[in-house]
Order: C-alpha cells, then structure tokens, then sequence
C-alpha cells in the first residue's frame, strides 16, 4: 500500500452496488494503481495523517471517506428501499457538511457541483462497503414494516457491534433499541414522566487524592422541583408509606430518566445494570470524559450536574498577548521602529480562578497534575480537560507586533482555526492606547510648510505623525482632491523637525511626476527634490554626510519595478505609494518588487482603496502594516468571506475596530470637510441605438450566444468577455466595431450626435469639458470627429510620454486663451487618476465602466478642492442593451461592490446561458 501514489489526482469509479467502485491513484509518469474502495480507505486515512504533497483529489477523497464512516459508527444508514445495498440516512446538517467539504476545494481548482457529486458518491460507496454484506430481501421493505431481527444483517446491530469492544457486545441490542426510538421520536423522548433526574457529586478527601468522584442519582416532583429525594430510596423504600413522598410508579419512571441519561453519556449505562441505582464512583478518566463531554450533552436532555460547594469549578482561562522584549515602550518617536521586528510578542494562555490569575508555581501544579481534580490554595477544584491542556501548554505561539496589534485591537486570535478571545498584556496595552488615541491629538503645523493646512489637513497630519512615529505604516484614503498631497508634504517636514532623517520615496503613475514635483517645491521651498525616472537616472549623492534634508525622490511604478534592487539600497525614512490601488494584486510584480524597498515607515494614499472587494484592501495594508490581517488566504476565510456575505454585523465592527487606526477615509460630503465645493449635477441620458447598430447587436448576439452554448467550460469564458467587449463597441459606433478606417462618423451614433451638442453648449458658454472613454479607438474616432469639426481638443492615452502629459495638462488647465484646448479625451485607464483638471466644469462619459469607484474617481479629476464652478456629469447609456442593465446595476451597487460587480465583466462570465442572454439580448 505504500506505494501507491498520493502526489497525482485519484478519480472515483462508481459502481452498483456501490461497495464495488474503485479508486484510481495516478503517479509519476502516468503509474496507475487501482483499488476497491475498501482497500482504498487505508490508504486516504495514512496519506492524510502522512501530511506531504498530496494532491487535492486525494484530499477530497479522504474527507469523503471520513464522513461515510463517521455515519457508519453512529449507524445512521439502512436498507435501499428497492436494492440490495445500504445506504446513508443523512440530515440537513449532514447535507450541508457535504457541500462544505466540496466549497472547501474550490481554491485548488475543483468545481463545486461535481465535487460535490463526487463527495456523495464517495460517501454511498463507503457506507455500503463497511457493513460487508448486502442486506437481505427482508430488509429491503419499507422502514414502517422492516423489523429486522438483531444480525449481522442488521444496520443498527451491525454499527453497535463494530463500535462496542468485545467486553460489552451485549449492548448492541440496547443500541439497536436505543436508534429505533430516536428515529421514530426524531429525537425527542415521547414518554410520559412524573419525574426529573439530576446527579448529585459527592466525594470524600481520601477519594479526592485517589482522583474518584460519587455520582449520587436524585429525582424530583416534576410539579415540584424542591420535592426530591436519592433515586436509590424508591427502590430500597416501597409502598404507600414510604418517606420519599413519590408512589411506586415513580421507579418505573425514573428508570425511564436514567435510561435516556445513559443515552446521552453512556458511562451510565453502568447504573441501569445495577439492581438499585444508588451511585456511581467514577475515576480518574471517567470524571474527565465527564467534564470534557458528559455535562454538555447531560444538560441537552435537562439532566443537571450538581456540584458540593467544597470541590470548586472556578477556573477560567484566557489568551494573553505579551512582549517577550525586556526593553519597554516609551514616547520616544526617535526609536528606530517602537514595533520593530526585535520586538517579539507571544500568545499564552493565563488560567484564573475565581477571577484571581495563578502564580507560575500554580500553574506548573496544574500543569503536572494527574487528577482532574486537585487541591489548589487550599480548596478541591475541579480541572475541565480544555483548561488542564492549556495550563500544560502555556505558549500558543510567538507572534511578529502587526499580528499583536491586530489581536489586542480586534480582541480575538485565531487558535486552531477557531476564534477565541484575547486580553492585551501591559506592554501591548501601552500600544493600543497609543493608536487608539493617533487621532485625536494634534501635532504642530511644520514651520517650513508654505500653506495653510485646512482642519480635515492637519487632523490627518497629526494622525500620519502619530502612527509613523510608532514605526507602523497608513492608508490615507481620503476622496480624490482633498489635498492628499500636500498633507504628505507636512508630513516629510514634520518628521524632519523631529528629528528623524533619511529621504522620502514617492512611487506614482508617470503622469503625477510634474504634479508632485510643483507642489513640493511651492509648499516646502528649499526641500531637494529629485526625480528618479528615464534615462540617465541616478540616486548618487543621495543622502551625503552632512545633508540635514536628504528632501524627496519621485519615481514611477514601471521604474521602481525594473529598479527595485537599486532603491532598496537606499536607507528610506519613508515610502509613499501614491494611487496605491495600482498594488490592489498583492500577486503582481509592481507590487512584490515594492515589499523589497524598506524603509522606517509606509503610507498608502488612494481615493478608492476598495475598488472591487475587500482582497485589494488588504493588499495595501498589508504592504504599509505587514502581517496585521494574517495571510491572504487566512484574511479571506476569517474576516472577507463573512463581511462580503453580511452573515454577521459583528464582525463586520471588530474589522472596522481592527483597521480604524490605520485607515483614514474622509469624503466630499462629510459635514465639514469640503463646504466650499460646489454642487455636483449628475445626469444619465437614455439614448437609443441607430437601425445600422441595431442590426449589428442582434445578429452579434446571436452568433456569439449559439457559440457560447456550444462551448467547452474552458473557452466560454474567454468567449462571454469577448461577446461584451463587442457589445459596448457596437453602443458606442459601429466604426470602432467593424475597425473601418477613415469611416464616416456622422449619422451612425446617437452617443456622437450628443456629445456635439453638450460640447457646443460647453465652448458657448466658455466652459471646458473632459471626455472619457475606456477604450483607446473609441478616442480616436473622438477626436478624428472633433479635427474635422475644427474643435480645439487634445486626446491622453497610456501611450503620450510623461512630459508630454505634462504639456498637456499644463494647456487645459492654466493656458491662456490662444493657446488653451477646451476639449480633453481622456482614455479611463491613463487619465482617470491623479490629474487636477479643476478648469473643466463638465465631465462626459461615453460609455460605463463596471465599476462605480473607477467613474468617480475619473469625476474627482474635475471635482476637487479648487473646483469653484458647479460641475456637471453626463453619462450616456443606450436604452435596451447591456448599458442599461449594467446601469441599473450600478445604481444599487454602488459603494463595496458584491457578487457580480465585485468582480468587474469577469463575474458576468459565470452567468448561466439563460442569464447571459437576458442581460445582453436588445429590448
């Protein structure tokens, strides 16, 4: 068996019976071993405990073996009504552990309807193999008239015999009875009781060094509760005049309590063999298995526990994060990083009782104790299995000050894949306090800052001052043109009064170069700034001995990924990403090459910092606070699964409490932030399609539909995208559909019949408008249109050099009248960020984006602090076609975007085929 490969996938083959499928296990080179499935099981359960590569067929596989025989064991299976096999008798709560099993491999590649088929096919063949023999013609009846005897043949028998050891074979048929009564009573006991039963625990001291308990059974009136008495006394004192007060019928029925105690902790099984059941000694295993078990599933069937006041269940325990650094943390903001990597930090558990924390001396008694209940400061005190295990494994583990912070803000660790709460230790303590109060106290104004700081400006500076001074990174993420900028240049001079030193690094697109190169040297004048871009680029000199303000560098994310290893020479005080949605893909080089530039401290600054779902937001903070949301894939299970479900609000909150110190987010509309800006008009023109576009979207549809619906899982992908790609085209002109060259534009697109209207009525008025579109050809024919129109425009695409970028934002914005252009065409993707176009006061756009925060951002160019005009948004949408129905549901998505718009076009492309046609057939 050892040979059989685990690495390579394993394919189920289903048989009928079902006992009879196989197992193929591939290895290298295309080896193949096949199994039956009962010879198969031994070798999913040794690969599974084995760990290693194994590959995600297998790991299906063994889980699906599991659960088959985990439902063997509790003998939850019978007959098929009509062939000769067994079969699962499963639950909704079995149902759903199936389809969590199969959700569970969609990471490696597996699709969940046939995981899921796989899981249930795995499972009917395991618990028909296991019994070993079919079941007889008489047993295939109906379960209301199958009676079987006690056999092998018998589903119930056959589980109780398999799971009893040999001693106690007996009670098979009491099991066998036992499952009849549940199944028909669905699990609750429909007998008739004029008693309840609880257990009374009662030890001497010579009992309790021996580690043994008493369990005395007691009944009660079941009208009276105060009316009780020892179980034991109903049979020892009989007749009308017994002294318990309860009659003869009550033994009767408290057997039947007793019974159905045994039931749900079968270690009382013990009393129902004994003639009168007055006690029960348990020892030392037993009275864990009690604490570990017993008593939760005893309260399930209302059977109270009680214990004597002198054995004490007072113990509690707790996870605590403390430094294990014997430096402390002060307010020294010159330290090096107050959280640094040398500052390591360890989860442990920390047991109290009654409130009251345990010396080490205690806890190492507690840890070495044999007893589950031992003599702690003079009193018996009972030791549940959960707590004696942590006292003896105090350290959960050592954790990095991000993974601290996070647990001391949030107040949860994830231990073992589960949740529990945790307490700052004293050190970790000073740091919560120190980031919870980051923004509300205010730093001065840097003398060296030429300008005046807005109130929302400053707050934020003190805020940036605070955390960077901590050693720890932040997201500024206020709305595009709220003065990002210049509150980082406060920033850089600030920390330069305080005292620390070293450059500051800014990566933005190429076309904030000139921007931040104009604002740094009007508003921190006689602050070195260097650029670090195009040929000839050089960081010599940077930082020379004696140089009291090594000032700025600023560089592209193209030039910082092909230059990665020369500036992570450079001792950095501080890097800035600007625009950070452009490392929103944690995967992508732009952003693994920017990890590799260190620095003291990192500050993210971006309008949209969720775009399309909460994965991007951890991608930024996790570059500016490494380790604060764990892993990706761990971030994903514990915090953005349940938030993007709305499942739970709570955490939802303890997410918001654990990023609040980091995350900055202010908008236009928040009261006091922006009150000067003007108003904002935003319109959707409805524009129908012509008759030549009309033709063109029916007969493409159509065409790509039946190809769709033809296609292989691989390609219909590639084919949805393409068919709503095509789609747009044909909405915007069917010139930039059909590709023609020099075509005739006139007459063939509403959308360019109204785009010559509003820029007509913009140039009447002496306004200026930026038109955007997200596709390169459709600016083409913008501006072959407007050229031959005669209308002074300039189109920025991806492909225009940063100076020349910089020209032209220079002629729309500050040109004087001969030389200024009215008209800018913006490509989305190239001009959408970063850019202060404040002289425009109208804002078109062509055609939709699938994503609301990419059209706002886009606005933002116009409608920003120094905006002094009202500004008007026209967005077209043709009436009948895909537009409108992304419209609609851009409308009430907007915000965090979910499901399909989440994800942008590539979420649209799991439609089914009914749905995909429904959203892109024309009405």
């Amino acid at each position: 068996m050892s040979l059989v490969p685990t690495s390579g996938p394993a394919t189920l083959r289903s048989a009928e019976p079902p006992r009879e499928a196989t197992i193929e296990f591939t290895g290298p080179g295309q080896r193949s071993v096949t199994l039956p499935v009962t010879a198969a099981m031994p070798v999913l359960a040794r690969a599974q405990r084995g760990g290693g590569e194994l590959h995600p067929s297998v790991v299906l596989l063994a889980g699906a073996a599991h659960l088959g025989l985990r439902l063997v064991a509790d003998g939850r299976f019978g007959p098929h009504p009509d062939q000769p096999w067994w079969v699962p008798v499963l639950t909704a709560a079995d149902d759903d552990r199936i389809a969590q099993l199969a959700a569970a491999r969609i990471p490696d590649g597996l699709e969940p309807a046939a995981t899921e088929g796989v899981v249930r096919r795995m499972v009917d063949a395991v618990v028909d193999a296991s019994p070993r023999k079919a079941p007889s013609q008489s047993t295939t009846r109906s379960p209301a008239a199958a009676r079987p005897a006690a056999s092998t043949t018998d589903p119930e028998t056959w589980a109780a015999r398999r799971r009893a050891p040999a001693s106690t074979v007996d009670y098979s048929h009491r099991l066998q009875s036992r499952l009849q009564r549940i199944r028909r009573t669905h699990g609750v006991d429909d007998r008739p009781q004029t008693v309840t039963l609880s257990l009374r625990v009662e030890a001497a001291d010579e009992q309790l060094y021996a580690g043994e308990l008493r369990l005395v059974p007691q009944v009660h009136a079941e009208g009276n509760p105060l009316h009780l008495a020892d179980a034991s006394a109903l049979w020892l004192d009989t007749g009308p005049d017994a002294s318990h007060g309860f009659g003869d019928r009550a033994r009767t029925h408290t057997s039947i309590a007793i019974r159905r105690a045994a039931d749900a902790w079968d270690v009382l099984d013990r009393l129902l063999d004994q003639r009168v059941p007055d006690e029960l000694v348990l020892d030392s295993d037993e009275i864990t298995d009690l604490l570990d078990r017993g008593l939760d599933a005893l309260a399930e069937v209302g059977v109270d526990v009680l214990w004597p006041r002198s054995i004490g269940r007072d113990l509690s325990s707790r996870a605590v994060v403390e430094s294990t650094s014997s430096r402390g943390f002060d307010d020294d903001p010159l330290q090096s990083s107050t959280l640094s990597a040398e500052n390591l930090f360890a989860f442990k558990w920390q047991v109290s009782l009654r409130g009251e924390e345990l010396s080490e001396a205690e806890m190492e008694q507690l840890a070495t104790a044999a007893a589950p209940v031992i003599k702690l400061r003079d009193n018996w005190v009972v030791v549940d299995p959960v707590t004696a295990r942590r006292a003896r494994k105090r350290l959960i583990r050592n954790a990095r000050p991000a993974e601290a912070v996070a647990a001391a803000l949030s107040g949860v660790v994830e231990v073992d894949k589960t949740e529990v709460q945790v307490h700052p230790g004293a050190s970790i303590e000073v740091v919560r306090r120190r980031l919870l109060d980051s923004k509300k106290a205010p730093v001065d104004v840097p003398q060296a800052l030429d300008a005046t700081l807005r109130d929302y400006q400053h707050h934020a500076l003190s805020w940036l001052a605070h955390i960077t001074g901590l050693g720890l990174g932040a997201v500024l993420a206020d709305d595009m043109g709220l003065g990002k900028t210049i509150t980082l240049i406060a920033l850089h001079l600030h920390r330069r009064e305080a005292g620390f030193d070293g450059p500051t690094l800014v990566v933005c697109p190429a076309s904030l170069l000139g921007n931040w190169q104009a604002e740094i040297e009007r508003f921190a004048p006689g602050t070195p700034v260097r650029r670090f871009h195009g040929g000839g680029r050089s960081l010599e000199g940077l930082g020379a001995s004696g140089e009291k303000d090594a000032g700025f560098v600023l560089t592209t994310y193209g030039t910082m990924r092909n230059d990665a290893e020369t500036l992570a020479q450079v001792p950095w005080d501080l890097v800035v990403a600007d625009e950070a949605q452009h490392v929103k893909n944690a995967a992508s080089s732009t952003a693994r090459q920017l990890r590799t530039v260190d620095s003291r401290a990192r500050v993210a600054l971006t309008g949209t910092p969720v775009e399309n779902n909460l994965t991007e937001l951890w991608a930024i903070l996790d570059w500016v606070v490494p380790g604060l949301l764990g892993s990706r894939l761990a971030f994903r299970r514990v915090w953005a699964s349940p938030i993007e479900a709305g499942v739970d609000s709570k955490v939802t909150q303890r997410f918001a409490d654990l990023i609040e110190p980091f995350l900055l987010r202010r908008r236009k509309s928040d009261p006091g932030i922006a009150p000067e800006l003007p108003p904002k008009t935003e319109t959707d023109h409805l524009l129908g399609l012509t008759t030549e576009q009309a033709v063109l979207y029916e007969s493409f549809v159509k065409d790509r539909m039946e190809r769709i619906e033809r296609s292989e899982p691989e390609e219909r992908r590639g084919l949805v995208l393409a068919m709503l790609t095509g789609l747009k085209q044909i909405c915007n002109h069917p010139a930039q559909f059909l590709k023609q060259a020099n075509p005739k534009l006139n007459g063939r697109s509403e959308k360019l019949d109204l785009l010559d209207e509003l820029i007509g009525t913009v140039l009447a008025e002496d306004g200026a408008v930026l038109v955007f579109t997200q596709y390169v050809a459709m600016g083409q024919l913008i501006a072959t249109h407007l050229r031959r129109a005669g209308v002074p425009h300039q189109f920025l695409h991806g492909s225009i050099p940063v100076a020349e970028r910089e020209e032209m934002v220079r002629r729309f914005q500050t040109a004087e009248d001969d030389d200024r252009v009215p008209v800018f065409l913006l490509s989305l993707k190239a001009g959408g960020t970063g850019l202060n176009l404040t002289r425009a006061d109208h804002v078109v756009h062509v055609d939709r984006w699938w994503n609301p925060a990419v059209e706002e951002q886009a606005t933002d160019r116009a409608y920003r602090i120094g905006q002094t005009k009202p500004v008007q948004v026209h967005r077209m949408v043709t009436q009948g076609t895909v537009e409108e129905r992304i419209a609609a549901l851009l409308e009430r998505k907007r915000g965090l975007a979910d499901a399909v718009l989440g994800q942008g076009e590539a979420a649209l492309t799991e439609l089914s085929d009914d749905e995909l046609r429904d959203l892109v057939e024309l009405r």
